[in-house]
């Protein structure tokens, strides 16, 4: 018997858990660890942040789900790991051995890296649904005496799809209060331009993005280092292409929403031959760490390069698909290793995006996620915000009832179905 542990319940871990519990052998224990009781669809937290949804439409309890599957549930945070012992030291003082570790983490967001940054700042948050809801009361309060708004995301920052719905869905909610004209918008971001995506653009993503933005009467200013933030002040210093600064901006908002860069939690940071200096997790082409190969990692906390060299630090994002297809690999890879066999499985590292924009959206697919690539589509319309608010349900349904059915790939071959159609 092995026991087989998941550090982590988000997109990652709690699919991960469910893949390994079918491909793991009868007698083999999982455990799933986790600092939150609840697993939380985060892809839906633009839409608690102006009150379209509550935070329990896009919750559910973790342990029952689990133990529905007979995957054991510890709802405690991990301290640290020490990889050269094969135990997990919790934030109780349990220590919990592993034959076995999949690091499905997560990042933690590094608020800290600016001064003034983040929800206990001067700037809201929509990486968490606590984050979410924050930012939903002072939505309300801000809607009441409306004036300027700041939304983005900071150097380093590596998920950018969430910068942008937010950003078009707060132009969307104040178009139904019709209070839109008492808002100023500027879009700031670390990108070299807009619709880069940390992912040097996907097919005419800069044309229709910029395209987006001036429909709706936002401004932008990329190449952005957030310098500082203060109460209803945001410093930027917009750069050139060869990294020297162009133009110090002082924005006045009252209400600001900028994405953090991201980096590897507490428990695993500065583990030698564990994680790379930003703390996450490296790993080879089986989704195993070189230096500790009964440790495996998937998600956002999995360490990649970025796609491109920038003026201003840019991260490459994990996308929902690229997350599944992490997932899967590792579920057979770990039963080919129960087995006694070498792992073979490799993830395909796609990004494929749904983003909402409020009453329409965009969709890119880009295979491989890294230029040249053999599918490189970008497109707008209603049908994507349509299809996000119906993949939420869907996904929800999928971790309540423990289902291990590919369901970014799904929305991939929909996509890709909807390219066909419109002949591309």
């Amino acid at each position: 018997m092995a026991h087989i542990v998941i550090l982590g319940a988000g997109i990652g871990g709690m699919p991960m858990a469910y893949e390994m519990r079918q491909m793991a052998r009868k007698e083999d224990r999982i455990t799933v660890i986790s600092n939150n009781p609840k697993f939380h669809f985060v892809p839906s937290n633009p839409w608690v942040a102006v009150d379209w949804r509550k935070r329990e439409d896009i919750e559910m309890d973790i342990a029952p789900a689990l133990a529905k599957k007979n995957i054991d549930f510890i709802g405690v945070g991990a301290k640290r790991v020490h990889p050269d012992k094969n135990q997990i030291e919790l934030d109780d003082g349990r220590s919990i051995d592993y034959d076995y570790l999949v690091i499905a983490t997560g990042p933690k967001l590094a608020f800290d890296e600016i001064e003034g940054l983040g929800p206990n700042g001067h700037t809201q948050s929509i990486c968490h649904v606590d984050h979410a809801v924050t930012a939903e009361q002072n939505w309300q309060e801000f809607v009441k005496a409306p004036g300027p708004v700041v939304v983005g995301a900071v150097q380093g920052a590596s998920c950018y799809g969430p910068a942008y719905e937010f950003a078009m869905i707060m132009d969307t909610d104040l178009r139904k209060r019709k209070i839109r004209d008492k808002v100023p918008m500027t879009f700031v971001t670390a990108e070299p331009y807009i619709g880069h995506l940390g992912l040097g653009g996907v097919g005419d993503s800069k044309g229709l993005m910029e395209s987006a933005m001036r429909e709706r009467h936002i401004k932008w200013i990329c190449n952005a280092k957030v310098t500082k933030v203060e109460a209803g002040k945001m410093h930027v210093a917009e750069h050139n292409d060869d990294g020297t600064v162009k133009k110090e901006h002082t924005l006045d908002f009252k209400y600001s929403m900028m994405l953090p860069a991201f980096k590897g939690i507490d428990a695993v940071f500065g583990i030698e031959g564990l994680t790379n200096p930003r703390g996450f997790i490296l790993i080879d082409a089986h989704q195993r760490n070189p230096k500790f190969p009964n440790i495996y990692s998937v998600g956002v906390c999995v360490a990649i390069p970025p796609v491109e060299a920038t003026p201003v630090p840019v991260g490459a994002p994990k996308t929902g698909y690229m997350i599944e297809s992490m997932v899967t690999a590792t579920a057979h890879n770990l039963r080919e290793v129960l087995d006694g066999k070498e792992p073979t499985h490799k993830a395909t590292w796609n990004a494929v995006c749904l983003a909402d924009f409020g009453d329409t959206g965009v969709a890119f697919v880009a295979l491989p996620q890294i230029p040249p690539r053999n599918v490189n589509w970008f497109s707008e319309g209603k049908w994507v915000h349509l299809a996000k608010v119906g993949f939420e349900k869907y996904f929800m349904r999928k971790m309540k009832k423990g289902s291990t059915e590919p369901v970014f790939e799904k929305m991939v071959m929909n996509a890709l179905g909807i390219m066909k159609l419109k002949g591309k």
